[in-house]
């Protein structure tokens, strides 16, 4: 069966421009659509789409399950009657650069309280229908998400550990005390959710019928404050506090020295096997109602994780130990049946990890950036590259491809300057050619890349708090005819063009 080569773009929602200091799911959002299907890409890979925590990091959810209300479109809600004109009039003024989420979330959550307050049962029974069966579809999650939530706000903000005790346990009586004094606050948790999947679904079928596919994105670990570790504490490696014994992280590596101390805690492997993976099961099915394909992160944890003492200050001493491996994804194809999943395999991967991937038949990935100065076994160099993976110029992690030319040292300069045949005037747009005119199956380019943009348009830099991680946002109008005129002559060229195949397939 012939294999076909395919393009996309990486770039989160929180990066679209917009009037409302960050990118959201309407029109914006479909005229980006419009782009990746004038340029020919068939993918658009976003993080995960999650309410943020500490650090507005995607990768540090209040809920593996739920969605993210600051992605809700505004205008949307306006159109919808949910609220007026005038509310949308006179509002504070935010950057429209980068996402200042003290702002957003000032401005979003009045918004989306407003809305809830316009919304009337009784004048619109088929929205109220609409929104029943979507509360009876994810009660599963959604029941202890909205209390969770309901009562996080009931406690200032306070993690759930710092709770009474009586609610840290989860103790009936308490639970049911709470539900009825928080009602109002549950039920508009609970709308809000259901606007956010009822704008990111209608979005994920505008892309599907232009033929461009989503590629969502599952962190392994979750947020310890989070209403999963609340709702399933039994779980994962707690103390009776609710505290972690032991956290997440990965040692030294190319990021950081001193490694990655993540903080997240550990799942007790063992229970969930117990439970036939039910948690995990629920999960990936509600990722591939949300995404077509689904980028696993850290894979190399489901073979084996780097496991940190609760009280270490770095992520230097810990140990490697065994994750459940092919166990569950044999028991998540059961229960779903073959679904397309993207290793992100890299860092210290072991011939074990690499077992573990060939064995599952998913590719992994490979990012440009890595395959300069090592000189030509290098694994990321496109002339050593297997088909069946996702080349990448760099990833939300890496620096954009000018800032990191312009920090290299000049041996690996000149080492890309020679391999690519290019004076590096162009560096962008040269490692773009290069990765679609490669033999990896699936290639994404960050639209910082798309740009031309410097370390300024960076998304993140792993293991640093400070900064802008997460806060960018492309400006109104940088995505023009010309870009997409040369993005889409390059796919066609290199036969990554939708509906197309190459020469070599046929």
């Amino acid at each position: 069966m012939p294999r076909r080569r395919k393009s996309g773009l990486l770039l989160h929602p929180t990066s679209l421009p917009g009037r409302y200091g960050i990118g959201e799911l309407g029109d914006v959002a479909y005229r980006f659509v419009d782009f990746l299907h004038q340029s020919g890409q068939s993918i658009w890979q976003v993080l995960p789409l999650g309410p943020t925590g500490y650090g507005d990091s995607p990768y540090q959810s209040f809920s593996a399950f739920a969605g993210n209300p600051l992605l809700i479109s505004l205008e949307l809600l306006q159109i919808d009657g949910l609220i007026a004109a005038d509310d949308l009039r006179d509002l504070p003024q935010l950057p429209v650069h980068q996402v200042d989420y003290t702002g957003v979330r000032e401005l979003h959550w009045a918004l989306l309280r407003r809305a809830c307050e316009r919304y009337d049962p009784a004048a619109a029974p088929a929205l109220r229908a609409r929104f029943e069966d979507f509360r009876h579809q994810h009660a599963g999650w959604l029941d202890d998400y909205a209390l969770y939530m309901a009562l996080k706000q009931a406690h200032q903000g306070a993690a759930w550990y710092q709770w009474e005790p009586e609610l840290v346990d989860r103790q009936a009586a308490a639970l049911r005390n709470w539900r009825n004094k928080l009602g109002a606050e549950i039920e508009l948790q609970c709308f809000v959710q259901f606007l956010f999947f009822t704008q990111w679904l209608a979005l994920k079928q505008y892309a599907n019928a232009r033929g461009v596919q989503i590629m969502g994105d599952i962190p392994i670990f979750v947020a310890h404050d989070s209403a999963d570790v609340w709702a399933h504490a039994e779980l994962y490696h707690l103390d009776e506090a609710g505290l972690p014994t032991v956290v997440a992280g990965v040692p030294p590596d190319y990021f950081s020295e001193t490694g990655q101390l993540w903080g997240n805690p550990l799942y007790r492997w063992d229970a969930m096997a117990k439970t036939g993976y039910r948690w995990w099961i629920d999960r990936f099915k509600l990722a591939f109602l949300l995404a077509d394909i689904v980028r696993l992160d850290h894979f190399r944890g489901f073979e084996a994780y780097w496991e940190i003492p609760a009280d270490a200050e770095s992520a230097v001493h810990g140990r490697w130990v065994k994750g459940p491996g092919e166990k569950l994804f044999a028991t998540m194809r059961l229960a779903l049946g073959e679904a397309p999943i993207v290793a992100e395999d890299l860092g210290l991967i072991t011939a074990e990890v690499k077992a573990l991937r060939r064995t599952l038949g998913i590719p992994g990935m490979a990012v440009l950036q890595f395959a300069f100065g090592a000189g030509p076994d290098n694994e990321y160099l496109p002339h050593n590259l297997e088909r069946n993976c996702v080349l990448y110029t760099g990833t939300h992690d890496n620096d954009t491809t000018c800032g990191w030319f312009d920090s290299i040292g000049e041996d690996v300069r000149n080492h890309a300057r020679s391999y690519l045949v290019c004076n590096g005037n162009d560096i962008a747009w040269e490692l773009i050619a290069i990765a679609l005119r490669s033999v990896a199956d699936t290639v994404i380019i960050p639209v910082q890349d798309l740009l031309g943009l410097g370390s300024s348009a960076r998304m993140n830099q792993p293991a640093r708090s400070d900064g802008n991680n997460w806060s960018w946002r492309f400006r109104e109008g940088a995505l023009e005819e010309s870009v997409a005129s040369r993005l889409g002559d390059l796919t066609r060229l290199f036969g990554r063009w939708p509906g197309k195949e190459s020469a070599k397939d046929r």
